[in-house]
């Protein structure tokens, strides 16, 4: 092998190292590059997932609370569908009541008449024997 030759091996050699080298360089300063933004992206997610779940967490509460209320307002309501019932019954006797006075009240009204006519009569009858003592 010639000297020249030898030299273009070894000069082809150094230049491809060098290319190498650089082009290495450049690869992993742009995988660093990206590991960085993939990093900052992973931390800006990972901040997003405490929101949602700091969010969830108070929903979640809220939720309770809700249903707990809800609860309560039905018990509420049952207790006075039960009191509506029970004034409902009591209503009802009263007009039963009701409806029965007024029919002796009637009953009643009619004996009036006989009752007024019996009072002249016997009126009557006290001022004509009072008359003969």
């Amino acid at each position: 092998m010639s000297t020249i030759t030898v030299i273009a091996i070894v000069v082809a050699a150094i230049v491809l190292a060098v290319f190498l080298y650089v082009a290495l360089r450049r690869y992993s300063e742009r995988k660093a590059v990206e590991r960085e933004r993939l990093a900052s992206e992973a931390a800006g997610h990972r901040q997003q997932a405490e929101a949602h779940a700091a969010k969830a967490q108070d929903l979640s509460q809220e939720v309770e609370q809700h249903r707990s209320d809800a609860e309560l307002e039905r018990q509420e309501a049952e207790r006075h569908q039960a009191e509506a019932q029970r004034h409902a019954a009591i209503a009802e006797r009263h007009a039963e009541s009701a409806d029965a006075e007024a029919e002796r009240a009637e009953q009643l009204e009619e004996r009036l008449p006989r009752e007024g006519r019996g009072a002249a009569f016997h009126d009557e009858r006290a001022s004509e024997l009072e008359e003969k003592l």
